[in-house]
């Protein structure tokens, strides 16, 4: 339960048809198996307790009362699973009619009954010639002598976790054009279980899982989804078991079709109420539903689900294009639309200013351009190594653009001369002056040839003001605005497994293997004397603070926690503690030199842009972030 994660499972087990003693023991060895796990939600199939194939033996007396006496050795083995909630399908004989109903099972009583409101009458599927749909309000049913809450407007909340509202639907529920689950999330659910017996047939557990994840995303949920599997009669069709855990458009777990089991992880509901709360279009709707009131322990949720240590990276190479695409189209838009006759950029021979060229090229090509209307400029100086400065001409040169080479020293030493600086002094101001000075032969030459200047500063830098204000703070278009430095790594890389020039490879292959540098301070022995990792920590960990803070929000401590999970066997603990103190730092002290930055294309859900993706004063104190 702590920090919003809740253990859900799903588990499919071996029944036997119209066997109600049998199934409830197969039933209570998987509520065991899912306690021992630390599950503390578990769901099983739609009519689990009898079979769902049963056909018109659902009308037979002795099967209703072998429900009832299944039912109730559950409810005595849920003691054993202290806390543990379960979802059991079965038949409830309510008012002379059958219903398709979930048992909702806490601490060795019946919290509700949830019956199927969808029922199929197509095909294989002749549910309403046994079956009643649920009633349009909720009734009480009268079981073991205790009135219990009836019907499909039922939400389960828990006490010692407001984020955590359980809703049920069932199987057919799920594929109507507008299912039960819709409501309740309306409603204030943040987890929906389905209990299902979906038969399988060819590609349908293609569609199946689109339902799932779709469903899951639209509402901004967690979505456990248990299929019956094994043990159903085949008669007329197979059962896979094709359990689906999702949260919010993610497949976090599923089975393996015709492998009857459980499937477990974690459901971040703070993460979920997070986005329910920023997104304005979401509209809630509590009349008519029932709230049952329950608790759950105060145990450690002991994580298994997959944490990235590089959450801004794609899996795949098809969205590592989309985003120089976006890059590169927003560039190309800015150059026509401003009637530009130039790209200039300025090359460092590091890695940012490696992906802004790479754009410019891609746009100037789409633009129809020779790519010599792309100017690069180095512009050495002080902290400048032999390495870098050739890795610039080098790319320069391998991709078809003009360099140009403008050593900048003698100009910084006259503006030290000019402000009475002693060049000795390598502080602040002798570093400054020299990216200040960049900046305005970048701007001067743009002017001079009716260009316009490309920014190559990313979102890492913008997050920790990792840029000197009015020098590479600025420029005409910053294309790398919204791409964080891991991200930045993986573009290149993914431009140097790619192309067919092994000149261009090998130089791209060197820049990513040159360490992160301003290169303000002189080198040593000829090599990198400034590390901006040394300086303000690894860009690692600094993306995940930067993702899981303005994505979605959670607390330093959370976000602290995650991190030593997701960098487990990298980072020791005290170094996640020491960097995200260093982090909130100077997110919050240098909110200054966000607050007026160039235009910039989004390219992910998280950009930093004044404009409308983060407005924040500028003076806002840290201190409850930074007390956590």
């Amino acid at each position: 339960m702590e920090y919003g994660f809740i253990k859900t499972a799903a588990i499919t087990p071996k029944i036997e048809v119209a066997d109600c003693a049998r199934n409830a023991e197969v039933i209570a060895e998987g509520m065991e198996q899912a306690y021992q796990a630390g599950a503390q939600i578990v769901v099983f199939p739609e009519l689990s307790l009898t079979g769902y194939t049963c056909g018109d033996l659902f009308l037979q007396e002795s099967l209703i009362r072998g429900v009832s006496r299944a039912l109730r050795h559950l409810a005595e083995k849920s003691l054993e699973c202290p806390g543990m909630m379960s979802f059991v399908g079965l038949p409830v004989l309510f008012e002379q009619k059958l219903y398709n109903c979930a048992a909702v099972i806490q601490n060795g009583e019946i919290l509700a009954f949830i019956p199927k409101k969808h029922l199929p009458n197509y095909s294989e599927f002749y549910e309403q010639r046994h079956f009643m749909p649920a009633p349009e309000e909720n009734r009480r049913i009268l079981w073991e002598n205790k009135e219990i809450p009836f019907g499909n407007h039922i939400l389960l909340a828990c006490e010692n976790m407001p984020a955590l509202i359980i809703g049920a639907e069932i199987c057919e529920d799920l594929w109507v054009a507008s299912p039960p689950s819709i409501a309740l999330a309306a409603a204030g659910a943040t987890l929906i279980v389905n209990l299902s017996a979906s038969d399988e047939t060819i590609g349908k557990d293609e569609y199946r899982r689109s339902l799932v994840k779709g469903q899951s995303a639209r509402l901004l949920c967690g979505y456990v989804y248990c299929d019956a599997g094994d043990g159903e009669s085949t008669t007329d069709m197979v059962f896979a078991g094709h359990n689906l855990i999702a949260e919010n458009g993610e497949i976090l777990t599923e089975s393996e079709p015709f492998h009857n089991g459980m499937i477990i992880t974690e459901i971040d509901v703070e993460r979920l109420l997070y986005d329910r709360r920023r997104m304005s279009t979401w509209v809630s709707q509590t009349e008519g539903y029932e709230k049952i009131g329950f608790r759950l322990p105060q145990t450690r949720t002991k994580l298994t689900r997959p944490i990235s240590c590089h959450p801004f990276v794609p899996a795949d190479d098809r969205r590592l294009e989309m985003i120089l695409s976006m890059q590169a189209n927003g560039l190309k838009k800015r150059l026509s639309h401003t009637h530009a006759d130039r790209a200039v950029i300025g090359i460092s021979g590091g890695l940012d200013s490696t992906l802004a060229l790479l754009v410019a090229v891609r746009a100037a090509d789409q633009l129809g351009w020779d790519r010599n209307r792309v100017l690069g400029i180095t512009m050495p100086c002080f902290g400048t190594t032999d390495r870098t400065r050739s890795n610039a001409e080098l790319l320069c040169d391998r991709l078809g653009i003009e360099c140009r080479r403008i050593d900048i020293a003698d100009s910084v030493r006259v503006h030290f001369q000019a402000i009475a600086h002693d060049e000795k002094k390598q502080n602040v101001v002798f570093e400054n002056a020299q990216a200040r000075e960049r900046t305005q032969i970048l701007m001067d030459v743009a002017n001079g040839c009716n260009g316009l200047v490309v920014g190559t500063g990313d979102l890492s830098e913008l997050a920790l003001g990792w840029a000197t204000y009015n020098g590479d703070h600025m420029s005409m278009y910053g294309v790398n605005a919204s791409v964080p430095k891991t991200l930045v790594r993986y573009l290149v890389r993914h431009e140097a497994r790619k192309t067919e020039d092994p000149s261009l490879k090998n130089v791209l292959l060197d820049i990513l293997d040159t360490p992160v540098s301003p290169e303000l301070l002189p080198p040593q022995d000829g090599e990198i004397a400034q590390k901006t990792e040394d300086l303000v920590g690894p860009y690692a960990l600094h993306d995940f603070f930067l993702y899981y803070c303005i994505r979605w929000g959670f607390t330093p401590e959370k976000i602290e926690y995650l991190a030593e999970y997701a960098f487990q066997g990298e980072y020791e603990k005290k170094v996640i503690h020491r960097w995200i103190q260093n982090f909130y730092r100077r997110f919050f002290q240098q909110q200054f030199k966000r607050s007026c930055l160039p235009d910039g294309p989004k390219i992910g859900s998280v950009a930093l842009s004044p404009r409308g993706d983060w407005r924040m004063p500028s003076d806002a104190s840290q201190d409850l972030w930074r007390l956590e």
